[in-house]
């Protein structure tokens, strides 16, 4: 009867705790934009790898506050069917991960849930070893794209 009583309690609990966190009208920003012109430090152009339609335009700068950011052009496109695209700064094109370790030559940058302009604001300058910029299936665990920047 008491084990009865405790698992009611964590699952009322567990009710409680994902409808309060989950709630649509919260105003959350994951991607704002820059604040007025946005200075593009470098640039490049994505190349498509196994066999996905991954094109398009990505850019390293920051606005006018100094605030850094990663930019997808509009014409930016890849294939969304996973829903769990990883952007990361590499110091190449092959991301080479080690979950054990981690890996200091990747940086991750955000995930990416849609084709054509967005946004994605950094914490800071990136080094300028950081020469590319990748785009990892998580899912597949395999590159959808890559490219460098100039």
């Amino acid at each position: 009867m008491k084990r009865k009583k405790t698992i009611s309690s964590l699952l009322v609990l567990g009710l409680l705790f994902t409808i309060t966190s989950c709630k649509k009208d919260d105003p959350i920003n994951n991607n704002p934009e820059p604040n007025g012109d946005f200075t593009v430090e470098r640039s490049g152009t994505f190349v498509a790898q196994n066999s996905t339609p991954t094109s398009g335009t990505v850019e390293y700068g920051k606005d006018e506050d100094d605030v850094y950011f990663v930019h997808l052009g509009s014409d930016f496109s890849t294939d969304q069917a996973t829903g769990t695209l990883g952007l990361y700064f590499s110091t190449s094109e092959t991301f080479t991960a080690d979950p054990g370790n981690g890996n200091p030559d990747l940086q991750q940058i955000s995930t990416v849930t849609e084709n054509g302009e967005q946004y994605f604001m950094l914490d800071g300058a990136v080094g300028a070893s950081f020469t590319h910029v990748i785009l990892w299936c998580n899912t597949a665990g395999i590159p959808f794209g890559y490219a460098k920047l100039q």
